[in-house]
C-alpha cells in the first residue's frame, strides 16, 4: 500500500477516535434524570425536558399516557380505549433502553439508586441510578378501609378499569334476559351504584345514563323499567364547583326517571350489594368506587415528610427539602403551605414548570411554582356540561360544546385529536358498540 493510502487510513482512524471521544465525553457530561410514572405530571416532564442536555429515563408499570378526563367515555363505548392513550415511547427517548416497564419499589438516596421490579416478570429486580429523580407516581383510589371495597367494587383509574366496567354492564344486561333469572335478581343485576360525587363519579354516571337512553333501551326494551342508577355522596356532589352549578346538576339528575342522588355513607360492599351507614342494605349488580385518593406503596415506604393524606411534602420549587435532587409532582405531592387540588391540570403544569426549571443554568435559579387555575369542566349527561372558569360560569348545551372543544385540543397527539372526534361522530350516527368481549 502507498504512503498516501496509509496516511489516509491513519487520518480517518484519528478522526473516528476523536468523534468517539467527543461522543463519550458528551454522554458522560449529560446528567441522568429518572422519572417515575407516566401520568399527567411525569408525561409533561417527559415531553418538555431538554433531552439534548439530559439522559431521561422513565420507570412505569404501564407504557402509555392516559387522557383521564375522557376515561369515563370509554366505559360505555362513546370513545374507544385506544383513542385516549398515547405510547410513552413517542415522547422521544435518546435510547430504547431509557424506558423501563417496571415498578419502582424502593429508593436508596444515599446511593442515588431506585430499585425496580419488572411488570412483566416479578422475579426480575434491578437498580437504576440517577442524578435527578422526579417522583410522579400518582395515587390509588382510597377505600377508607371499608370492608369489601377491594374485593367487590370496580375502580375508574386505568384503562383496564374502564374495560372491566364496560364488560360488567353488558354482562348484567345479558344475565337479566336469561330465562331462569327471577324478577328480584333482575332488579339487583340492573341496579348500578356509583360511590363518590366528584367529577369522576358524576361524569361516569352521566355517560352511563346516555348509554341507557340512547342504546340499551333500544336493545333491551323489556328491561327499561328495571334499570336504575344511584349516585352516592356523603357530602355535596362536585364540591369544587360553583354552588349554582352544583344546584343545576342536582336539579338535572333528580329529573331523570331512573337516576337518583343519595346522601349517605357506605360501610360495606359485598358481591350482591352495599350496606349504608344507617344499616340498610341496598342490593345492586355493580359498584363503581370513586371516593378519594390514597398514596401508592412506593410513597408509603418513603422515609420523608408527608401530610395527613400521605402526600410527599415539597417546597415551592417542587423539591423535597430533605433530599438533594429529588422532586415530586402530581397527586403524590403537596406543596408546603399551598395545598392544591389533585387534578390533571395541576400535575400537567407542575411537569412543564419542572422540565423548564431543570433546563435552566445553575447560576440562574428558577422562580417558585405558582398555580393559576384556568377553570374546571364536567359532563353531566344529555349533551349538557358545566364550565367553571375565570372568565365566567355556564351550564347546558353551550358548555358541552366548550367541554368537547377544550379536551379535543388538550389530547396528547394529532393521532388522538383525529381519533376522538371520529369516535364521537360514529357514536352519534351509529350508536355505541355493545359487543361483550
Amino acid at each position: 500500500m502507498s504512503s498516501k493510502g496509509l496516511s489516509f487510513i491513519r487520518g480517518s482512524s484519528l478522526c473516528f477516535s476523536v468523534r468517539l471521544s467527543r461522543s463519550a465525553s458528551t454522554k458522560a457530561a449529560r446528567q441522568k434524570i429518572v422519572v417515575l410514572g407516566c401520568g399527567w405530571g411525569s408525561y409533561s416532564v417527559l415531553r418538555s425536558v431538554n433531552k439534548k442536555k439530559f439522559d431521561v429515563i422513565c420507570i412505569s408499570p404501564r407504557n402509555h399516557f392516559l387522557f383521564t378526563p375522557l376515561l369515563a367515555s370509554t366505559t360505555v363505548g362513546t370513545l374507544e380505549f385506544r383513542s385516549i392513550i398515547e405510547p410513552i415511547r413517542n415522547t422521544g427517548f435518546r435510547d430504547e433502553h431509557h424506558f423501563h416497564l417496571s415498578y419502582a419499589t424502593h429508593l436508596d438516596h444515599a446511593q442515588k439508586v431506585v430499585q425496580c421490579r419488572s411488570a412483566l416478570d416479578p422475579s426480575m429486580t434491578y437498580p437504576v441510578s440517577y442524578d435527578i429523580l422526579v417522583i410522579g407516581v400518582g395515587a390509588n383510589s382510597s377505600t377508607f378501609n371499608i370492608p369489601g371495597v377491594n374485593e367487590h367494587a370496580l375502580f375508574l383509574k386505568e384503562i383496564q378499569d374502564a374495560r372491566e366496567i364496560r364488560k360488567r354492564i353488558l354482562t348484567n344486561f345479558e344475565l337479566a334476559t336469561q330465562p331462569l333469572v327471577s324478577e328480584e335478581e333482575k332488579r339487583r343485576l340492573l341496579h348500578f351504584v356509583v360511590v363518590g360525587g366528584g367529577p369522576t363519579g358524576v361524569e361516569f354516571s352521566a355517560e352511563f345514563y346516555d348509554f341507557l337512553q340512547q342504546d340499551l333501551e333500544r336493545l333491551y326494551p323489556d328491561e327499561r323499567s328495571t334499570v336504575h342508577i344511584t349516585l352516592i355522596e356523603a357530602n355535596e356532589i362536585l364540591s369544587s364547583f360553583d354552588t349554582k352549578l352544583r344546584s343545576y346538576t342536582e336539579k338535572i339528575i333528580k329529573k331523570r326517571e331512573r337516576m337518583q342522588i343519595l346522601k349517605a355513607s357506605v360501610t360495606e360492599v359485598t358481591d350482591t350489594g352495599i350496606t349504608l351507614s344507617d344499616g340498610s342494605v341496598m342490593p345492586c349488580g355493580m359498584v363503581v368506587w370513586s371516593a378519594g385518593l390514597a398514596p401508592r406503596s412506593f410513597v408509603n415506604d418513603l422515609n420523608v415528610d408527608k401530610n395527613s393524606r400521605g402526600q410527599i411534602l415539597v417546597d415551592e420549587y417542587l423539591k423535597l427539602p430533605s433530599l438533594d435532587s429529588v422532586y415530586a409532582i402530581g397527586d403524590c405531592a403537596s406543596v408546603i403551605g399551598n395545598d392544591m387540588p389533585c387534578t390533571a391540570q395541576v400535575a400537567e403544569k407542575q411537569g412543564r414548570y419542572l422540565a423548564k426549571a431543570l433546563s435552566r443554568k445553575a447560576s440562574t435559579p428558577p422562580p417558585p411554582f405558582v398555580f393559576k387555575q384556568t377553570g374546571m369542566l364536567a359532563y353531566i349527561g344529555d349533551y349538557r356540561a358545566l364550565a367553571d372558569t375565570s372568565v365566567g360560569k355556564s351550564q347546558g348545551y353551550a358548555s358541552w360544546i366548550l367541554w368537547r372543544s377544550a379536551y379535543s385540543t388538550k389530547l396528547g397527539s394529532w393521532r388522538l385529536r383525529m381519533q376522538v372526534p371520529m369516535d364521537w361522530m360514529k357514536t352519534f350516527f351509529f350508536g355505541r358498540d355493545t359487543s361483550r368481549f
